[in-house]
């Protein structure tokens, strides 16, 4: 099983994530260098005390001190590489995890893979991402005891130096495609991860309905489904580690070995001091030994991966928005040549301000993309949306969400409290204003009668399917701004609390351009206009009355022709 290489845009976000954390990684290079120059130094300091121990040579105290000094060194290099590790780490993540975060709000409301893996990558391929800066400083860092060690070596013996020296290459294409293996198994690993948090998120949305279709054991089934895939490519990574491991070990045993038979040559010869003889061993396993550069060599693989899955999400469009501020208008809304594909297909339709318009249409007809233009929660493939003139894209963001105001059919709430929901927008409107939108939105009574009112936490605050669309629509009418769109915003009320709200939003909000999706035709008859859709074009507008006596319009609300 082969995975396509990393992406090019995953190697540039591990070096912006590395930018951001450029202190902490400064930290880790310098603990890094300072192990290194202990390292290399300390086979020489071990040399001169050994040497020291025979009459005429140094006096063994003073040999014996620098090696306690190397190892001190290096102890604190340590604490100190593994404090920057983890802050470097901690500051790449979080700033790859807001990047995520603004990137995915931006692209829109329509993610292209499940929320469970969207949220699996934000969270565990984030934090695998986020050890790049200090593992790829720590992994080159790690390439300077054996560069040391052969510098080393060729001042003791050169032929010790070449022997190993020769060995090398095959030793750096061991790595490499370490490397390469082991990125590929990491992203299938996370892929697989990925599937089975996104069907145990679709799963928790929907437990209400697998407890009563009685389908609890064959949905734990299709979850863990994936299961034995993720425990395959787990053990592949390990198999892959291991292998890589066992043939170094080999090659640093077998270097040595060289090492120990060449230095021993040289001793018995008189070139070499028994002190030479024991840093020649040390100086070969630095030269050879790759054990720590494996370590973070498999970090980096790790981290490319997750840095992989992210830049998936990255390279989703996002939605620009301009800078300028909404011109004077009544809210006229114009769609010139609008296509979406599966939806509209080059609809031109202008909305007249002020006015109450109904769009009708049967199942596919377009009429809920029609309704996420009209805001801008999705750009047409092809034609233009405007706003009293002015091409939406043009407008700033504040300026959009302030004039376009929506009502959902299945409202997501956010915030503390039912108050915090209510309020839930580009600004806070005052509390007065609060309660008043939920007064027209026949919300108050029933917010009124929580254990704490309006203060309620969401989390203690069930309701219903029709409670949950007033908390909505009273949201919308807090925040309303010259243009409002109601998609399908009153489907789960009931025939009276519908006619109420609709008063409401005639009598209060005259004035003001309301786009109503209408699945009933009593809410397109109180509207001023009709747009009636039929697939994907506009059919025709007027007023409902007007349109009743087509047999086709009576239709598409399931009339009788």
């Amino acid at each position: 099983m082969t995975s396509p290489p990393p992406a090019p845009g995953a190697d540039r976000l591990l070096v912006r994530a590395a930018g951001r954390a450029r202190g902490w990684t400064a930290l880790v290079a310098a603990t890094a260098l300072a192990d290194a120059a202990a390292a290399v130094l300390l086979p020489f300091a071990l040399a001169r005390a050994i040497d020291a121990v025979p009459p005429g040579g140094p006096p063994a105290a003073a040999a014996l001190w620098p090696c306690v000094a190397l190892v001190a060194a290096a102890a604190a290099a340590e604490v100190l590489s593994e404090l920057a590790t983890g802050c470097a780490a901690a500051r790449a993540t979080a700033w790859l995890r807001h990047a995520l975060v603004r990137h995915l709000l931006a692209a829109g409301p329509a993610p292209r893979v499940p929320p469970g893996d969207v949220a699996g990558r934000m969270v565990g391929g984030a934090a695998e991402a986020g050890t790049a800066p200090a593992a790829a400083t720590e992994a080159a860092a790690g390439l300077l005891p054996a560069a040391g060690a052969l510098a080393a070596l060729v001042l003791i013996d050169w032929r010790v130096a070449a022997a190993i020296a020769a060995a090398l290459p095959a030793v750096a294409l061991l790595m490499r495609a370490f490397v390469r293996d082991i990125t590929a198994s990491a992203h299938r690993y996370l892929t697989v991860q990925g599937t089975i948090a996104g069907r145990l998120a679709e799963a928790l949305a929907g437990t209400r309905t697998i407890a009563a279709a009685g389908t609890a054991e064959r949905e734990a089934a299709r979850i863990l489904r994936p299961l034995p895939g993720l425990r395959a490519e787990g053990e592949a990574m390990w198999r892959v580690q291991g292998g890589i491991a066992a043939r170094g070990l080999l090659a640093l045993l077998l270097l040595q070995v060289a090492a120990v038979g060449i230095a021993g040559a040289e001793l018995a010869a008189g070139r070499l001091t028994p002190g030479e003889l024991v840093a020649t061993v040390q100086y070969a396993g630095l030269a050879a030994g790759f054990g720590p550069v494996l370590t973070q060599l498999l970090r980096l693989g790790r981290a490319r991966a997750g840095a992989r899955r992210a830049a998936e999400i990255l390279a989703w469009p996002a939605r620009r928005h301009g800078t300028a501020d909404a011109p004077p208008g009544p809210g006229r809304l114009e769609f010139r040549g609008v296509a979406v594909r599966g939806a509209l297909d080059g609809l031109d339709l202008t909305v007249p301000g002020g006015r109450a318009v109904a769009v009708v249409g049967d199942a596919g007809s377009g009429a809920d993309a029609l309704a996420a233009l009209a805001g801008r929660l999705a750009d047409p493939d092809r034609g233009e949306v405007r706003l009293d003139g002015t091409p939406l894209p043009r407008l700033g963001r504040a300026a959009l969400r302030r004039e376009i105001g929506y009502a959902f059919a299945r409202p997501a709430l956010f915030g503390a409290t039912v108050r915090d929901a209510i309020a839930f927008g580009p600004s806070r409107p005052p509390d007065d204003r609060l309660r008043e939108a939920a007064r027209a939105a026949r919300a108050d009574g029933f917010v009124r009668r929580l254990p704490q009112g309006y203060d309620t936490p969401l989390a203690e605050a069930p309701l219903s399917g029709g409670e949950l669309q007033r908390v909505g629509l009273a949201r919308a009418f807090a925040h309303a701004g010259r243009v409002l769109v109601l998609d399908d915003a009153t489907s789960s009320l009931d025939t009276v609390t519908e006619v109420q709200i609709t008063d409401a939003l005639l009598d209060r909000f005259a004035g003001r351009t309301r786009l109503i999706v209408a699945r009933r035709a009593s809410t397109a008859a109180r509207a001023d206009l009709v747009v009636w859709l039929d697939a994907g074009r506009v059919r025709r507008v007027a007023p409902h009355a007007v349109l009743w006596p087509d047999p086709d319009y009576r239709a598409v609300f399931g009339s009788p022709a």
